[in-house]
């Protein structure tokens, strides 16, 4: 069997209701990524987490050193589980996230986080044209409304068109239930 890796993306302070940048969902979608962090813990698999910092003090949300940056405390990372910083949508650019997975032997990821639209979605497409098979755990990610030419897209539909752009090309999509079954 394929060694699997855990990757949590960007589940920081901002995104939740007191942070500059709230999602809609962001609780639930995180108490979904504890049942599946808790599930590859318990089982000793590898765990990853992203965090995301903008390289600007006048950046919207994730200002470098804010409490908005840090990891939410629900998934705050264990001393034995790596944290990879990142500048940029692409959890693979410029990070050292591949050493990490090829050091471990992962072939085999399993993605959680926010926002669904950008580098959930970002670390997928990368991961896969990189060659590792993905699950994207489409209940343990969360985004929020978009506004594009004059019209607000719902947060659940840019969710949904995003899961479903990934699940036809990129990975497996599933929920938490069917993926702990």
């Amino acid at each position: 069997m394929a060694k699997q890796a855990l990757i949590l993306v960007d589940i920081q302070n901002d995104y939740f209701p007191q942070g500059k940048w709230p999602l809609v969902g962001a609780e639930s979608a995180a108490d979904n990524a504890v049942r599946v962090l808790n599930a590859f813990r318990d089982a000793g698999d590898s765990v990853i987490h992203i965090r995301h910092e903008f390289t600007s003090a006048e950046a919207p949300f994730f200002t470098p050193g804010s409490e908005g940056a840090k990891l939410h405390p629900k998934v705050v990372n264990r001393a034995d589980e790596p944290v990879v910083l990142k500048h940029f949508v692409n959890s693979f650019r410029d990070t050292h996230l591949q050493s990490v997975l090829d050091e471990q032997g992962i072939k085999e990821l399993v993605v959680v986080g926010s926002m669904s639209h950008m580098c959930v979605d970002g670390i997928t497409r990368a991961a896969a044209d990189l060659g590792y098979a993905v699950t994207v755990i489409h209940d343990a990610c969360a985004t929020r409304d978009l506004e594009f030419n004059g019209l607000t897209v719902p947060a659940a539909q840019v969710h949904a068109a995003f899961m479903a752009s990934l699940a036809f090309a990129y990975a497996s999509v599933v929920s938490t239930d069917e993926f702990l079954a």
